[in-house]
């Protein structure tokens, strides 16, 4: 009689993340055509227009670096920050029939939809190298390894405010609505259009308390050989990571059963 193997804790997870993210996937991509449209074109949409208003204004005079490498660099690690935060906080709520499965716990949902952001961001990558290519754009890398740790480090920081927003919104709908009004001033206040040595150092001092502005300048600093990470607080960043995950994951133990029995 053969005897029925029992799966550990992580087969368990790995299951789990499959099914949620396959479901994800395909609640994403079956909502509209004009919503998977706009899912991989945005980035393409926004570098070519940003482009445009610089030759309008200051003409086509070249950069030290290839300025459309540039905007689309900044552009995927921005999109990747936003999307994973304003797209996983309402990751409770919306799986919440699921939890009756005591399998699936809340914040699986939220690792999910972290997984179906960076496959996204993987197929937009992929066609902007491609362009790239095709179009004879600089594309190399400066140190192609701090970059990659730039990208991943900006995800663990996300997934820590993920984590204590997804929390917050699921008793205070209020700060859902709120983080994703802000997200359009922190596009304007992240170093994605410009580099801070471009900007006065009364402006620097101000802009550089925003955590994102150091991932940002990791990132295009490691990415371009004629920019540098002179002004990234790599302590600051770790603070900023840490700290919030901290405070989440305390929230999410304490209130977990509670999130499940909403």
């Amino acid at each position: 009689m053969s005897r029925i193997k029992k799966r550990n804790a992580f087969q368990i997870f790995l299951a789990v993340q499959k099914a949620l993210f396959l479901r994800e996937l395909t609640m994403r991509f079956s909502v509209s055509k004009t919503g998977v449209f706009w899912t991989f074109f945005e980035p393409f949409v926004q570098v070519l227009v940003m482009v445009l208003i610089k030759v309008l204004l200051f003409g086509s005079a070249t950069d030290n670096f290839d300025f459309a490498a540039f905007l689309a660099l900044n552009f995927t690690a921005f999109n990747l920050f936003k999307n994973i935060i304003t797209k996983s906080m309402g990751a409770f709520t919306a799986n919440k029939a699921l939890f009756v499965y005591k399998q699936v716990k809340p914040i699986d949902t939220i690792v999910a939809r972290i997984l179906v952001e960076l496959f996204i961001t993987g197929v937009i990558v992929i066609c902007f190298v491609a362009i790239g290519l095709y179009f004879d754009y600089d594309l190399k890398v400066q140190n192609l390894p701090m970059v990659l740790l730039g990208f991943t480090w900006l995800v663990a920081f996300a997934f820590s405010l993920v984590v204590l927003l997804s929390v917050s919104n699921t008793f205070y709908p209020s700060v859902g609505k709120t983080v994703t009004m802000l997200m359009t001033f922190l596009m304007f206040g992240s170093a994605i259009f410009y580099t801070m040595e471009m900007l006065p150092l009364e402006i620097q001092s101000l802009l550089l308390w925003n955590p994102l502005v150091h991932f940002m300048e990791m990132i295009h600093g490691h990415y371009f050989y004629v920019l540098d990470d002179g002004l990234v607080s790599y302590y600051y960043m770790a603070l900023w990571t840490l700290i919030p995950l901290y405070i989440g994951l305390w929230f999410y133990g304490k209130l977990e059963e509670r999130i499940i029995s909403l």
